[in-house]
């Protein structure tokens, strides 16, 4: 959950009167964003080694947002004045005049738009610096968005000398043991930020797809290297590395990252190009410094829809037969497909689901996408014609099923045999009709009969 502190981040300004520049021209202001979080780890140990969760709040502390007139009424964020002497909570409050935080705006409205956002602090257990009780501490932020977007942000709190030193009693959190400030949070400063606009991309064979990931460094952090490494079915193998002070530069072919604007903008981004089946996996953006590292992951499905085809496409019964309907399914990935045959005749009002069907067994081409066929057997003592039948595929590729079909036709002798039948009784019909009317009528007299009574 985000608390933004604006109350009416979703609303459209009341305009009212005159109004004399309808396009005002939009201005920056600071606001403070709030994030439910959970902290993950206790005494620098990560939860896989023994350390908990428990509620966290992170404050992201004046944040430069454009405000085109929606914002509304904003107000900083306030610590609560409550006793949390025996229990204080964890609140980190991160300072970002080092560095700026990407997607600002899509945070700031993420509850106004209905965008779930999961947010977890961690110990950075790469390197501390400095010795004694409590030396400067590092942690890890990582706020992933349901859109997809992803940021991670490295946290530098204060050690117990630098709090010594301005003056202040050092006073360690009871959990955290780091020192806290007087209202009893933890204070911090962003200096290494990444983002990813995207932790799971889908492409088909022979596509490029861009895999997004940009960084930004406090004044002091110097970039060390970027690399790229692709993980898939438990194997992983660096495909692009970048030294900056040699300026070494290695990569695997069909992959580029722009040089110039990764030391210039922070702009990371590997373009894959022609993509196959098998550059499908997990890929990690991993942006060093002499001392920290940061990654992104980002995952890769490669998913190609299948071709169908349905033979014969029409065809008819002879006598005492039995015809096999043939629906071949291929070029898909990955392997899942379904496939279903129908039949309706004119007196069906809904197509009616068959189960008498074969399959080959399932065959991968070079390009490592799959075949299979489908085969329904329908006979003339059985079926009566017309029918259409009718082949179902549906893919994880695909946005609506693929539906092709074939035609049981009535066969032409069968037909010619119904006119001619037709005919010879529609004949006999009125030979027999004749002959009955015929009988019942009575005989006429011949013309001498007629002569002789009349004299």
């Amino acid at each position: 959950m985000i608390l933004a502190l604006i109350l009416c981040c979703c609303m459209l300004p009341v305009l009212a009167g005159t109004v004399e520049d309808p396009t005002p021209v939009p201005g920056l202001r600071k606001v403070d964003i709030v994030l439910d979080c959970s902290y993950v780890g206790e005494g620098g140990l990560p939860r896989a080694f023994g350390g908990s969760q428990h509620p966290a709040t992170l404050v992201l502390r004046g944040l430069s947002i454009t405000d085109d007139g929606t914002l509304g009424d904003v107000t900083d964020y306030e610590i609560s004045q409550e006793d949390h002497s025996s229990s204080p909570p964890i609140i980190f409050e991160a300072s970002v005049q080092l560095v700026s935080i990407p997607y600002a705006e899509v945070l700031l409205h993420a509850d106004c738009n209905g965008e779930e956002v999961s947010c977890e602090l961690s110990p950075y257990s790469f390197q501390q610096e400095g010795d004694g009780l409590c030396p400067a501490s590092w942690f890890l932020a990582t706020i992933q968005l349901s859109s997809g977007i992803s940021i991670a942000l490295l946290l530098r709190g204060p050690s117990c000398s630098s709090q010594k030193e301005e003056g202040h009693d050092v006073t360690l959190h009871p959990k955290l043991r780091i020192p806290m400030s007087k209202e009893g949070t933890l204070l911090m400063t962003v200096e290494f930020q990444s983002s990813s606009n995207n932790t799971s991309l889908r492409t088909r064979l022979g596509s490029s797809i861009i895999l997004d990931c940009h960084f930004a460094l406090a004044p002091s952090f110097i970039l060390s290297s970027l690399e790229w490494r692709r993980q898939h079915r438990g194997r992983g193998r660096s495909i692009f590395r970048y030294h900056v002070e040699n300026a070494d530069l290695t990569a695997q072919p069909k992959v580029h990252v722009d040089v110039e604007q990764l030391l210039q903008n922070g702009d990371a981004t590997l373009t894959l190009q022609e993509t196959a089946v098998d550059d499908e996996g997990t890929y990690i953006c991993l942006v060093s410094t002499a001392q920290h590292q940061v990654q992104h992951n980002i995952q890769l499905v490669v998913a190609e829809p299948p071709r169908v085809r349905v033979f014969p496409t029409e065809v008819s019964f002879k006598r005492d037969e039995t015809i096999t309907l043939t629906c071949i399914i291929a070029g898909y990935y990955p392997l899942d497909v379904s496939v279903t045959w129908t039949q309706k005749t004119p007196k069906d009002e809904v197509e009616i689901n068959l189960s008498n069907t074969r399959f080959s067994s399932h065959r991968q081409s070079q390009d490592g996408t799959y075949s299979v066929t489908s085969y329904l057997s329908i006979s003339s003592a059985t079926v009566q014609a017309p029918a259409t039948y009718t082949c179902h595929v549906s893919h994880v590729a695909l946005e609506a099923p693929i539906s092709i079909s074939t035609h049981l036709m009535v066969p032409e002798r069968m037909e010619m045999e119904g006119l001619v039948g037709g005919a010879i009784a529609t004949a006999i019909f009125v030979f027999v009709l004749f002959v009955v009317l015929r009988r019942k009528r009575p005989a006429e007299p011949m013309p001498e009969q007629l002569l002789t009574s009349s004299e």
